[in-house]
């Protein structure tokens, strides 16, 4: 389903927030045949699951200070699996992280599924003092008061796309393109009369080393986004190309990667994760082409929805002291609407280590944890 879809039905579906049952939920850990099949299961979510809820991710995350559980909400004969990142922590307890979850048919049920998250967690004694939330809802003041009424404490964002440009791949590539911005086009048009050409790489050492140079020399040139080790994006490749969920595209200047960009196709979900490119190149428009081959290749490959992943809010697209301004700016010229969605929220289980979390916990542990690791907390 598509966001557009997933926005009209739930902003009409918060109109009768007052008069609408709530349905009930059950929470359980996923049998070894659904977690066999993970990814069967969390594409055929109410809004299509997201690739940070895969069986890739969770092999990344497991292992690296986050413990990985994976959990399935149920209501009427409908299943939701999304997968849990858990960490323990001294006295605190455990600190869920519903990474890009819960997802569910609209945020009316995001009260009653996350009470019967946590009943099943104090069921099973497992001393969980919060769980961190993040569902691809859009935002909207029908939406926000629903939240409100969940209980849901609004939390710092963690992940970069809870702003982002989404392109509908559905149409004909015909259509898609024309559909796009004229300045994008123009620029797509102009780099191929060029003789500029979009080469596709299979993953290999090489082919990372590539990505990961190109990402280090945007990230030094403009500061817009963190850039965590190469070990860390070797395996995150690794593990989604291994799955046949990731595809390279590179264009080159006097034989040398000039322009990359790391793809993946989750379910109808495609989303640009990875990307970066020398500076003061020569050729003109090389980065949409790069955008544009990517989407017409995710197109083969049944995606329905292109997502840019990250730009400023809504509200801060045009904003040039924004740190992603220029990311904003690039991404737009194929998408012109910039989708909000609600962010993260704490729901709070144990209210005074919730309390301590927010009051300093949190900041020294993910101190610790960066000078112990080198790696990101989240």
């Amino acid at each position: 389903m598509s966001a557009r879809s997933y926005e009209h039905r739930t902003t009409n579906e918060t109109l009768r927030l007052d008069t609408a049952p709530l349905r009930e939920f059950t929470a359980r850990f996923a049998t070894a045949e659904e977690i066999e099949n993970w990814d069967k299961h969390v594409t055929a979510n109410p809004s299509g699951g997201n690739m940070l809820q895969s069986a890739a991710y969770a092999s990344v995350k497991n292992g690296s200070g986050w413990s990985v559980r994976f959990l399935v909400l149920e209501s009427g004969g409908t299943s939701s699996y999304n997968l849990v990142l858990e960490k323990k922590f001294p006295i605190l307890g455990r600190l869920w992280y519903l990474i890009k979850g819960p997802d569910l048919e609209s945020a009316a049920d995001l009260k009653p599924a996350l009470a019967a998250c946590a009943a099943f967690a104090r069921s099973r004694k497992l001393n969980v003092f919060t769980i961190k939330i993040e569902p691809d809802i859009i935002s909207s003041p029908e939406v926000q008061a629903q939240l409100a009424a969940a209980g849901l404490v609004k939390a710092a964002n963690i992940q970069s796309n809870d702003s982002t440009a989404l392109l509908d791949i559905a149409a004909p590539e015909n259509e898609v393109l024309r559909a796009i911005s004229s300045r994008a086009r123009n620029a797509i048009r102009r780099a191929e009369r060029e003789g500029c050409e979009v080469v596709e790489r299979e993953q290999s050492p090489e082919t990372y080393r590539a990505l990961y140079g190109l990402m280090a020399d945007t990230v030094s040139a403009k500061g817009s986004m963190p850039l965590r080790s190469y070990g860390y994006y070797a395996q995150f490749w690794d593990e989604f190309c291994s799955r046949g969920q990731g595809r390279f595209f590179f264009v080159h200047e006097d034989g040398k990667p000039s322009v990359g960009a790391f793809v993946i196709n989750y379910g109808a979900k495609a989303t640009y994760k990875d990307g970066g490119s020398t500076q003061n190149r020569k050729q003109y428009g090389d980065s949409h082409l790069v955008q544009w081959a990517a989407i017409r290749r995710m197109q083969e490959l049944g995606c329905t929805e292109y997502d840019f992943c990250g730009t400023p809010p809504a509200a801060q697209i045009k904003d040039k002291a924004h740190n992603l301004y220029g990311m904003g700016m690039f991404k737009t010229s194929f998408t012109k609407t910039v989708t909000d969605f609600v962010g993260c929220h704490d729901y709070v289980l144990s209210p005074v280590r919730h309390t301590l979390w927010i009051k300093g916990a949190e900041r020294i542990f993910r101190r610790l944890e960066t000078a112990r690791t080198g790696q990101q907390f989240y």
